[in-house]
């Protein structure tokens, strides 16, 4: 954190909701809270149950607010994933829509939900990240994976492998390399980004003869981007282009799809890794793991993700 920001920090305010109430959401908030390092950093305020917080230890804080309406007294089934736990868990994130667009917080913080749960009450809802973009009428938006020492971010997201290649265009990689080059260089104020482009198929196509998407789609998408005067390289072959050795020579990695960009980064740095959505007209951030219903309610969770998320959130919304 920047000296020269830090009298800023007194006007900013971060949203944190809780997620699905039946996950560990509450517990890692709690135990990220309860660093001195973490919570002095600004002043949080809780989107979500205030008795359930309390419950897992959560203490008052000066810092530290509640926003009204979810004094829930009920009991929640941790471990369970159920329709009231989505209906709570979706509540939340509209509370924080409101928020954000009153100019009440500065940037948010969301804790894991459960997609279908939630999706029991809304069956329109994919995800955090297309439920912000629709909420915000923002059409190109993006989910970074941020580690300390790698970042990607991958062109198709929650989609059946069957329709991933599809779904890769000369449009959607473009679109994608223009999104990062920009969120890297107004969010993370680097200069001159440069972007590494992974191929679709195995070994990047080899020329034609395991795929055309590399020669037919995702090399004009990063020709047009070099014209335009961005800094990318590729199309790379993703077995070896995530070796650390290789991907830190690169502000960032993108993808093709979901396993190809996260099972990499998972592996090298799963422990502190943060969910960044860019092209959003705010900061959010989550901690790059599930509702882990299996351990909720068994002090069991690691809250790494959760202080790496925060801190993260408050670092872009100086």
């Amino acid at each position: 954190m920047h000296t020269l920001k830090l009298k800023n920090r007194k006007k900013i305010s971060i949203g944190i909701t809780l997620g699905d109430p039946a996950g560990i959401g509450t517990e890692v908030v709690v135990k990220a809270l309860a660093k001195t390092s973490i919570r002095n950093l600004v002043h949080f305020q809780i989107i979500g149950d205030k008795h359930l917080y309390q419950k897992y230890g959560g203490k008052k804080y000066s810092n530290i607010s509640f926003s009204s309406g979810f004094d829930d007294t009920k009991k929640w089934a941790l471990g369970q994933p159920t329709q009231k736990g989505g209906d709570t868990a979706l509540k939340y994130l509209y509370k924080a829509v409101d928020l954000i667009k009153e100019k009440r917080i500065s940037g948010l913080v969301t804790a894991p939900v459960c997609k279908e749960a939630i999706a029991e009450v809304d069956d329109s809802f994919i995800g955090h990240t297309e439920f912000f973009a629709k909420n915000f009428n923002i059409q190109n938006v993006g989910m970074m994976f941020v580690g300390k020492k790698l970042r990607t971010i991958i062109v198709t997201r929650h989609l059946p492998l069957v329709e991933v290649s599809q779904a890769v265009t000369k449009s959607s990689v473009y679109s994608t390399i223009e999104l990062t080059h920009q969120a890297l260089k107004k969010m993370f104020k680097i200069k001159n980004p440069c972007i590494a482009v992974c191929g679709l198929n195995p070994h990047a196509g080899e020329n034609g003869r395991m795929g055309r998407e590399e020669i037919n789609v995702i090399i004009p998408a990063i020709k047009k981007a070099c014209q335009n005067k961005m800094n990318v390289k590729g199309p790379f072959a993703a077995d070896t282009l995530f070796s650390p050795d290789i991907a830190h020579k690169y502000d960032t990695v993108i993808a093709m799809y979901h396993d190809q960009g996260l099972i990499p980064i998972k592996t090298l740095c799963f422990k502190d890794l943060v969910n960044l959505t860019i092209g959003l007209p705010f900061v959010r951030t989550s901690p790059a793991h599930g509702t882990a219903f299996d351990i909720a309610g068994k002090n069991k969770a690691d809250a790494s993700s959760m202080c790496a998320a925060i801190q993260l959130a408050v670092k872009l919304s100086l």
